[in-house]
């Protein structure tokens, strides 16, 4: 087999948590006065994969640093809370495929955001099952392309591929020295990278 394990970036590869996400935001910003309006889903989206700072800097460019670590705090608390009793959209078939894909490969997540979100992930749909190990820049406070080689190593995996949908995935893949998989159908567009268009394709692995 090609491969000994298959990290997986989460937002726009495993599921669209973004309606949910929209929701929430709207909830944990509706007393803050300095915020003219919450983000729309489609902002989000154009957000997803990106660091804290940045996401914030971003979707509120007129409010301070400091300011941006307060809201994206609150945000966050209402955020996991909502996200653990409603879950996201899985992409089609995803489920089924890596409860598949976990038969043969050990299975991880590295993602960029808070502590407590991937779990709330695994909780909602019930994936823990699936997944060996995860890490985020929220526990580690490491980019995402340290993160992928830290949870490699840290699980004795020599062959990875990362597979993600933004080129900050791609990025951080090749940074780590790990083979990058492009989800085409999640949010972001890459170029000159080996591609799925569908969850199940990372079945194809198997057979390599």
């Amino acid at each position: 087999m090609q491969y000994d394990g298959i990290l997986f970036d989460l937002d726009g590869t495993l599921w669209d948590a973004t309606e949910a996400i929209a929701v929430s935001w709207e909830l944990a910003l509706q007393d803050a006065p300095d915020v003219e309006a919450p983000p729309t889903r489609e902002q989000l989206e154009q957000v997803m994969g990106m660091t804290a700072e940045d996401l914030m800097a971003t979707l509120f460019p007129r409010l301070s640093p400091q300011r941006h670590q307060e809201l994206f705090a609150r945000c966050c608390q209402v955020e996991n809370d909502y996200l653990r009793r409603h879950g996201g959209k899985l992409y089609p078939h995803m489920e089924e495929t890596l409860r598949e894909l976990s038969q043969h490969l050990p299975l991880f997540i590295v993602s960029n955001c808070n502590a407590d979100y991937i779990p709330c992930f695994l909780d909602a749909h019930k994936l823990h099952d699936c997944f060996q190990d995860w890490e985020c820049i929220g526990r580690t406070g490491k980019p995402k392309g340290e993160n992928i080689r830290l949870v490699a190593e840290r699980n004795q995996v020599q062959r990875p591929v990362y597979v993600g949908d933004t080129a900050l995935d791609q990025e951080a893949a090749c940074f780590a020295g790990v083979p990058f998989l492009h989800a085409v159908y999640g949010f972001g567009r890459v170029t000159n990278a080996p591609h799925i268009q569908e969850p199940r394709d990372l079945l194809q692995l198997l057979e390599s």
